[in-house]
């Protein structure tokens, strides 16, 4: 048995400047924002949301999810029977792609709230 639910909305951008990527999506989404490194930003989302991310990339600009989960290897055999593949194995996350071709990727738990939370999935 394993846990896992929506953890983020990743916001993947090309720009080298990623200072203006957090400073249009908080005026967007009406939530402040602030760099948490040389690489991610992130929104003041409220608590019983989803974290909104700003990541820094190399590849075209777009948006992911990133499911988070107990158990990344039995997350991600759930999702391969669903019809999901596997794109990249690293260190401490899965790149996934969807039937449709969407990108997203199967993290540790993110939120804070993860072991007490009622939105938290569970899976035989």
């Amino acid at each position: 048995m394993h846990r896992s639910r929506l953890a983020a909305l990743v916001i993947d951008s090309q720009r080298e400047e990623k200072s203006s990527a957090i400073d249009f999506w908080a005026g967007a989404l009406g939530w402040p924002g602030h760099e948490t490194d040389e690489k991610y930003g992130k929104l003041a989302t409220p608590s019983d949301q989803p974290d909104v991310l700003i990541q820094q990339v190399d590849h075209p600009s777009r948006v992911h999810l990133d499911i988070e989960t107990d158990d990344i290897d039995a997350e991600v055999a759930r999702l391969e029977k669903l019809g999901a593949t596997v794109v990249e194995r690293l260190e401490r996350w899965t790149v996934m792609e969807a039937p449709t071709g969407h990108r997203f990727c199967v993290v540790h738990p993110q939120r804070s709230d993860f072991d007490v939370a009622d939105s938290v999935n569970v899976w035989p």
